[in-house]
């Protein structure tokens, strides 16, 4: 981690959050029911003050998009609800799709963020410019991070980061006067 000055120069520069699913929008685990038609339905758990606030960054022309290495009819569901621009599953190979990404926003990775809780994200990490670990993240992959979150994944770890992103930004005062406090 580094210092809070330096975390406010990264987050200024912030452009486009990515991060990945399950332990960072989620708090990790899967639930499996059997469906009407026998086959089997996951369902995860979102925190919906985490939703909000990848809303409010969307007012603010700040892309927000998921790489995840499990497809999930759940995860297209919340992309959907909070609109987010890139939506990529099944890869546990992240780097590819960071580099699709990047050639189709046309920004640098110095004005991405990354969030993300596991040892495959790391890799996205160490190439964007504000690397963020939720609480719950694997202890390298908090060594990597330029902020780790007091909250949890699926916990409000995403809105501590977007909170962070927005003060640095200095649009957080705007919102806060939206909102008549």
């Amino acid at each position: 981690m580094v210092s809070q000055n330096e975390q406010v120069e990264r987050a200024k520069k912030i452009k486009l959050l990515l991060m990945d699913v399950d332990g960072v929008l989620t708090d990790g685990r899967l639930y499996f029911f059997p469906g009407p038609d026998g086959k089997v339905v996951e369902s995860k758990t979102f925190d919906s003050q985490d939703g909000i606030a990848l809303r409010w960054l969307g007012w603010y022309g700040i892309k927000t998009g998921v790489i995840s290495g499990r497809d999930s009819p759940a995860t297209v569901e919340r992309a959907r609800q909070v609109e987010m621009t890139y939506v990529f599953q099944g890869h546990i190979e992240k780097i590819p799709i960071l580099e699709q990404i990047v050639a189709d926003a046309k920004i640098h990775t110095d004005e991405i963020a990354y969030a993300g809780d596991d040892l495959t994200d790391v890799v996205v990490m160490n190439r964007v410019g504000f690397a963020i670990a939720t609480a719950n993240a694997r202890a390298e992959v908090k060594a990597k991070a330029h902020l780790v979150t007091t909250a949890a994944g699926g916990k409000g770890a995403i809105r501590e980061a977007i909170e962070v992103i927005m003060k640095a930004q200095g649009i957080w005062p705007e919102l806060l006067k939206k909102y008549e406090i």
